[in-house]
């Protein structure tokens, strides 16, 4: 029964989620353990999906002596919807395979598996659904982007198991968060090639920065019931020396990534370009010197800050490809 002041019962809540977001306050009752296990409701990783996405697109406009095109309008959208519905097919993967996990832990055992809000079967259809409503997306852009697409599959459904066999599960979470850079790449220019590469191994790289503070979160409870993590692994001492590593690698490898596309360009889009990764690289270091590795909700308050973090790189990449 909704509560009468609009606000749902606790008990049917996600512990992680923003109070009184519009899945728990507006959705049908009958959709919202679906769109929970879609995390609709703590959209921050659908963002984390996508902005990649929209980094590998602007840097290609940019690169591209044509400019930008209206196609890149579909593009941009399709990556959107693309973004919400694979990510809502990972984390329902990821829900079923981690629900036995997932009971065990305090800020996940509310989620809809292990609280019994829906069934593996339901969860199952559901991920099928999104997948196909991702497939019709895919299928619309050239060859080179379907093969991308299809392969990125293959990460997404190894990640929930890599927190089992290695220190490094966010490594994986990277390597799938960051495979829209090949999709939206290839979808503008039909190939692939360096630059593309070199930013999504820099995305890689700032996965490893804003999963490393996420994942800080549970380090307690992931030590009890033996789940690895980077956060586990450095502990509080090296966390912040580890994520000044991730935080240069990442500025590097996409800073070549940009010039590398850039070398031909207008000198003013390069610069432009340079200036977002400046600025990009500032609000990560912002997040370093605020960052208290035993405070729980300041490290889901600094995981959060890279939507806006990544939006900054996004902007100026826009930029440097209207000019």
């Amino acid at each position: 029964m909704p509560h009468p002041t609009g606000i749902p019962e606790p008990d049917q809540q996600v512990a992680d989620a923003a109070r009184g977001n519009w899945v728990d306050r507006w959705a049908p009752a009958a959709s919202r353990p679906y769109l929970r296990l879609s995390r609709a409701d703590r959209p921050i990783g659908t963002w984390l999906l996508l902005i990649p996405c929209w980094w590998a697109l602007a840097l290609a406009m940019a690169a591209d002596p044509a400019g930008p095109r209206w196609q890149d309008l579909w593009i941009a959208l399709g990556c959107g919807i693309g973004a919400f519905v694979m990510r809502g097919a990972g984390c329902t993967w990821n829900d079923i395979t981690d629900r036995h996990i997932d009971a065990q832990v305090a800020r996940t055992r509310s989620r809809p598996l292990p609280s019994g809000q829906v069934t593996v079967r339901q969860a199952l259809v559901w991920m099928v659904v999104q997948t196909l409503i991702g497939a019709a997306v895919l299928l619309s852009f050239n060859t080179t982007t379907i093969v991308a697409g299809i392969v990125s599959l293959l990460p997404v459904a190894i990640y929930p198991f890599a927190k089992r066999f290695t220190w490094w599960p966010q490594v994986f979470l990277g390597v799938a968060f960051n495979w829209g850079i090949f999709v939206a790449w290839a979808a503008h220019t039909g190939s692939l090639s360096w630059p593309p590469l070199l930013l999504w191994l820099g995305g890689i790289a700032w996965t490893l920065f804003y999963d490393t503070i996420y994942a800080h979160q549970d380090k307690d409870d992931d030590a009890l019931i033996g789940v690895k993590s980077t956060a586990r692994l450095f502990g509080d001492a090296e966390t912040p020396a580890w994520l000044r590593r991730f935080l240069v690698l990442a500025l590097t490898l996409m800073g070549a990534g940009v010039i590398l596309a850039l070398i031909e360009a207008p000198g003013a889009s390069l610069l432009v370009a340079i200036i977002g990764l400046m600025a990009f690289g500032a609000h990560l270091r912002w997040q370093l010197l605020r960052l208290d590795t035993t405070d729980p909700g300041l490290c889901l308050h600094l995981f959060r800050s890279n939507r806006d973090a990544g939006l900054i790189l996004a902007l100026f990449l826009a930029g440097a490809a209207a000019l």
